[in-house]
């Protein structure tokens, strides 16, 4: 598996960066079979999030460290250094941008865009 990264640099200049995640096979909730999981990792808080048809976020850093997780719809967004991705459901997004210039980002589908965020420690 992998997910999105959004960093900014020491010069304030976000970019994408692809994670990959590793698994390892563990007994998860037995009796049931093993199960591959990767390493767990601290959250303070966890909400949904809606981005109406038509939504445009110019400009900005990340209010927080928070991992997005699409559900439906579709989006796209722009790093300081020009690069633009498109994520929809199944694309796991760690925003990380919280100094600098941040990123800008739209909806691109014709249905809202509806994800989970998970707050992460500062």
């Amino acid at each position: 598996m992998k997910y999105v990264r959004i960093h900014e640099d020491q010069h304030g200049l976000s970019h994408f960066e692809d994670v990959d995640v590793p698994f390892n096979l563990v007994e998860f909730a037995p009796p049931a079979p093993p199960l591959n999981v990767s390493a767990v990792t601290s959250a303070t808080g966890m909400g949904f999030v809606s981005f109406p048809v038509g939504w445009t976020g110019d400009w900005h850093p990340a209010p927080r460290r928070q991992l997005f997780l699409f559900l439906a719809g579709h989006i796209e967004a722009e790093t300081g250094d020009g690069e633009t991705r498109r994520f929809g459901p199944g694309s796991a997004v760690l925003v990380e941008d919280i100094v600098g210039q941040g990123h800008r980002s739209w909806v691109v589908s014709d249905v809202e865009v509806v994800a989970a965020v998970v707050h992460a420690p500062d």
